[in-house]
């Protein structure tokens, strides 16, 4: 089994900041991608920033210059460092992880179960 767990989601006022950090655990021999989605009241999910193991990363152009992914190999953890934050910043944010159970099978994405982000005065 697999878990990834999600923390650092909260309230924070227009201009603020926050720290979003995703753990994963449980039967992984290696991850490979890892992402930050998000997903408003209404609307889909959407990709906010991903990393892959080399460390190469990719953002959504609403979030560039304002937020950075990073992450930690040895500990199967990925940040999201969100400075700068706006009211339309407020969504449940979900980390995935591409990963694979064993060296020779196959790959699978798991996703953590979200954590709240409110932007807000």
């Amino acid at each position: 089994q697999v878990q990834l767990v999600e923390s650092g989601g909260g309230l924070v006022q227009p201009g603020g900041s926050l720290r979003l950090s995703c753990a994963a655990s449980g039967s992984i021999f290696s991850i490979n991608y890892m992402a930050w989605y998000r997903q408003a009241p209404g609307n889909q999910r959407e990709l906010v920033a991903g990393i892959t193991r080399g460390g190469s990363t990719n953002y959504a152009d609403s979030v560039k210059g304002r937020f950075t992914i990073s992450r930690d190999n040895v500990k199967n953890t990925v940040y999201l460092q969100m400075n700068s934050l706006k009211p339309e910043d407020t969504a449940v944010y979900y980390c995935n992880a591409d990963y694979k159970a064993t060296e020779w099978g196959g790959m699978y994405r798991y996703w953590g179960q979200g954590t709240q982000v409110t932007v807000s005065s």
